[in-house]
This record gives structure tokens, C-alpha cells and sequence, in this order.
């Protein structure tokens, strides 16, 4: 199994603990997230010392009003690292506002830009923003990964451009119904799972920090919705993140 989407450096227990409870737990592959300069040098410091762990790496939309803004270079050299394998999350949110919308949509295409000439696929994260997210991607020729898919009206989009489409813990949640409904659109190649912890911990663990291990649970879920197993779900899943992110 993998997770496609830990911020393995938020997490309060060391990543290196987190990472063997995942092993055990049958998680063998991670994509470890950072989100800002800082964040994705230590992203990628965990990558390099731990197999099976690759990293994206980007500028979070909440930071866009922040000095990283300006160290777009920075990134593009962390990038260049042969463990980094997609740039993100980057994208907008329009819920929070953290930073004024005008710079979240500059960041965001110049976080495209750069995917675009590295040859990187994006983590896009995306909230009350599906329609300008959708414009701002439909130059985008390379992957789009929709991490933490919470916007159901963006699904029709995603189906149409082949988009990858990654559920998280929230897709357990009692209340969850439209998620579990898109969920089970999608198509089996486009179909991915992550845990985004130490955030959204699924149903089963909701309330304790989130790790790599309860990836288990929303796979369990969503294989529940598709009617499949969680086995060949699992399966299907870590096939479909080895060609997203090119892992090896």
C-alpha cells in the first residue's frame, strides 16, 4: 500500500517512528509533502534517509502571502533532488484566506510554470476555488493530482482531463455521503488514497493525530463504496501512484 500524502515534518512523533508503524501496517510506500522552503527541506531530508518515501514539494496557497514567495528558486533546486517526484501542494483556498486571493492565484501559476518545465506532475489542493482552479489548470499539460478531493462539483472537470482524484480520512466521515458518491465515479486508473496527516485522521482513529499507517482505512472505505476489495483496491492504487509520480 501507499499513502500518497503525508506531511511526514508536521507530524509530532519522529517520521522515522510513524514510517515503521506504517511498514507494519502494510504501508510500504509514502509521498511525503512540504509545504513551504523550510517544510520541504526537511520533507526531502526524510526521503533521502528512508526508502520507499519520494516527496513533493511546493508552496502551499495559505502561504502566498508569505516571504517563500519570493524563493521560488530555492524550490526549483530542491525539485532538481532525484527523491522529489511531483511540485505541491500548491493550489487555491478560497475557504481560509490565509493570503489574499490575487497572490494565491500567482503563486499558484508560477508553481504550474514550474511543473511545466521540470516535466513534474502537481499536488493541487483546492477549496471553494474549483472553478479558477479549473481554468488556472486547463493550460496545464502535465499531471494534476486533486489531493484530498473535498469539492464534488469539480469531479465532471476532473473526469473529462483525466485528472487523478485522491481521497482522504474525511471520505469516512458519517456526513461524507457526496464524497463517497464521487468516489465511486471515478475511474479505477484515476483512483488514489492518502492520509494528509498529522491532519483528518479517518473514522476509525478520528481525533488522534493522523499518521501513514491509517491509509488502511480510508482504502478500506473506499473499496467498500467501489465494491471491490481493499486488496486489489490497494493494488489498483499503488499502481496508479507509480505512474502519477513516476515512482520507481
Amino acid at each position: 500500500m501507499i499513502d500518497t500524502h503525508a506531511h511526514l515534518d508536521a507530524c509530532t512523533e519522529p517520521a522515522d517512528t510513524l514510517l515503521d508503524r506504517a511498514r507494519t501496517a502494510g504501508v510500504e510506500r509514502v509521498v511525503g509533502v512540504g509545504s513551504g522552503i523550510d517544510s520541504c527541506r526537511a520533507t526531502l531530508e526524510i526521503a533521502r534517509r528512508q526508502d520507499g518515501v519520494a516527496c513533493a514539494l511546493g508552496i502551499h496557497p495559505h502561504q502566498a502571502g508569505s516571504d517563500d514567495v519570493g524563493r521560488l528558486d530555492e524550490l526549483r533546486t530542491l525539485l532538481e533532488d532525484p527523491k522529489a517526484v511531483a511540485v505541491g501542494e500548491t493550489g487555491l483556498d478560497f475557504y481560509r484566506e490565509y493570503a489574499p486571493r490575487d497572490a494565491q492565484r500567482r503563486l499558484f501559476q508560477e508553481q504550474l510554470e514550474l511543473a511545466s518545465e521540470l516535466g513534474l506532475p502537481v499536488v493541487v489542493h483546492t477549496r471553494d476555488a474549483g472553478d479558477e482552479t479549473a481554468e488556472l489548470l486547463a493550460a496545464f499539460a502535465g499531471t494534476v493530482v486533486l489531493h484530498c478531493f473535498s469539492s464534488p462539483e469539480l469531479l465532471p472537470v476532473a473526469l473529462e482531463r483525466g485528472y487523478y482524484v485522491s481521497f482522504a480520512g474525511n471520505v469516512t466521515y458519517p456526513k461524507a455521503e457526496d464524497l463517497r458518491e464521487a468516489a465511486a465515479r471515478v475511474p479505477a486508473d484515476r483512483v488514489l488514497s492518502e492520509t494528509d496527516c498529522p491532519y483528518l485522521a479517518p473514522q476509525p482513529v478520528r481525533g488522534r493525530p493522523n499518521e501513514p499507517a491509517n491509509v488502511v482505512h480510508t482504502i478500506a472505505a473506499l473499496a467498500a463504496v467501489r465494491g471491490e476489495t481493499t486488496e486489489s483496491l490497494a493494488g489498483q492504487i499503488d499502481g496508479n501512484a507509480t505512474r502519477a509520480f513516476g515512482l520507481k
